[in-house]
């Protein structure tokens, strides 16, 4: 019974995580919601992201935010499903 309710407790903290996941459009969000939205960029990143776009102009896709110091592959893998650009 005890494994039965710890399973339950796995399984909606697993959903209620995926349920408050949103997506950032990154053109236009501050650096706060940018941390705030995607994994494994915190304010410092997400001020790199700021400033790419500042210095170049809006991202054009999603991919583009590779370009920015700190932000790898790996990070905008787990992610791109979250990244907007308009």
């Amino acid at each position: 019974m005890k494994t039965i309710k710890t399973l339950i407790a796995l399984v909606v903290i697993f959903f209620s995580t995926i349920t408050f996941a949103s997506s950032v459009n990154i053109n236009a969000a501050s650096a706060k919601e940018i941390a705030a939205a995607l994994n494994g960029v915190g304010s410092a990143k997400a001020q790199a992201i700021i400033e790419y776009r500042t210095a170049n102009g809006d991202f054009t896709n999603a991919s583009q935010i590779i370009d920015v110091s700190g932000i790898g592959p790996a990070t905008y893998e787990k992610n791109k499903a979250d990244i907007l650009v308009k």
